[in-house]
């Protein structure tokens, strides 16, 4: 059955050690928007495009299967990624984040494609890159792939 997925990312479910901790860096922190507190078991948090969610990380390990459930190493195999308007944006950005508990990873530079990026972990060592150039965005924020 060719076609049945639809090319597109709905939710991106991130395993967290504490979800009051993670909540309070991404929604009170950051500003992300969300009807849901940590009391619910997991959060939902509204952006544009794909939402993304807080879930505790024993418990997402385990709804995935048996088996699941081990340390995870320092580099989770993922980063996430906040794109921006403006060069400037990416300072701006990183230093929001660092001012709630974030860690800079990387510091902004220029990068070998041409922009300008820097990298901060959330509370769980998810790594964001923040990043200015090559991409374009729509006016809701959304990324642009061309």
């Amino acid at each position: 059955m060719i076609g049945a997925v639809e090319p597109r990312i709905s939710l991106i479910t991130l395993g967290v050690a504490d979800l009051a901790r993670s909540y309070r860096f991404y929604h009170d922190g950051l500003g992300f928007p969300t009807t849901r507190t940590p009391e619910d078991g997991i959060v939902f948090f509204q952006t544009s495009g794909t939402a993304l969610a807080l879930f505790p990380y024993g418990e997402l390990a385990d709804d995935v299967g048996e088996g699941w459930r081990v340390v995870r190493s320092k580099f989770p195999g993922i980063t996430l990624a906040h794109n921006v308007r403006e060069r400037h944006d990416v300072d701006d950005v990183l230093a929001e984040a660092a001012s709630v508990g974030a860690v800079i990873a990387k510091p902004a530079q220029e990068t070998s494609w041409g922009g300008y990026a820097g990298y901060f972990t959330d509370p769980d060592g998810y790594l964001w890159e923040v990043a200015w150039g090559a991409f374009e965005l729509n006016e809701d924020g959304s990324l642009r792939v061309t």
